[in-house]
């Protein structure tokens, strides 16, 4: 049924990964210039900060398209969705759970490699650059996903004790 644990978590995975699309996952300033590069599901923009932290102007790196994280964020989101409306049949929530698993993963590298390799390599710094909220999304998502799994193994192995008695 729709009311169980496991929806709920399933629908905290969702939320999470949709916020994902909206939150900034990694930003890097260069202390000389003031430029900053901030990396979203969409792209890795660079922008000039005045003094209040806010936008001013565009910078002079060429923004580049991360489009791979927001299609992943959105596999994920919809393969959680599915699985909520797979109620009937767990042993099809558990395999949808672990395509879940493995785009969540694929999800948290992918935005890792886009912080750590491309974006570090487009300004001049000393420092890695801070990660943000969105960056620790896929990571949440995981932890909701694997408390999901965990329910609908609980429930599955229920209703196989109960066919035992009969």
């Amino acid at each position: 049924m729709i009311q169980r644990i496991q929806s709920v978590f399933l629908f905290l995975l969702v939320l999470a990964v949709i916020s994902m699309l909206f939150l900034p996952l990694w930003s890097k300033t260069d202390a000389a210039t003031g430029e900053t590069i901030v990396l979203t599901a969409w792209e890795l923009k660079s922008q000039v900060l005045n003094a209040d932290g806010e936008a001013t102007a565009a910078g002079t790196v060429p923004s580049k398209s991360t489009i791979a994280l927001g299609l992943l964020a959105i596999v994920a989101a919809v393969v959680a969705l599915v699985e909520i409306f797979q109620f009937r049949s767990r042993l099809n929530q558990m395999k949808l759970g672990l395509l879940n698993t493995l785009v969540l993963a694929a999800l948290f590298g992918t935005s890792f490699y886009y912080a750590t390799y491309v974006g570090a390599k487009m300004i001049e710094g000393t420092d890695n650059g801070s990660y943000e909220a969105g960056f620790y999304m896929p990571m949440l998502g995981l932890l909701f996903n694997a408390l999901a799994n965990r329910f609908i193994k609980r429930d599955e192995d229920l209703v196989r004790s109960v066919d035992r008695l009969r």
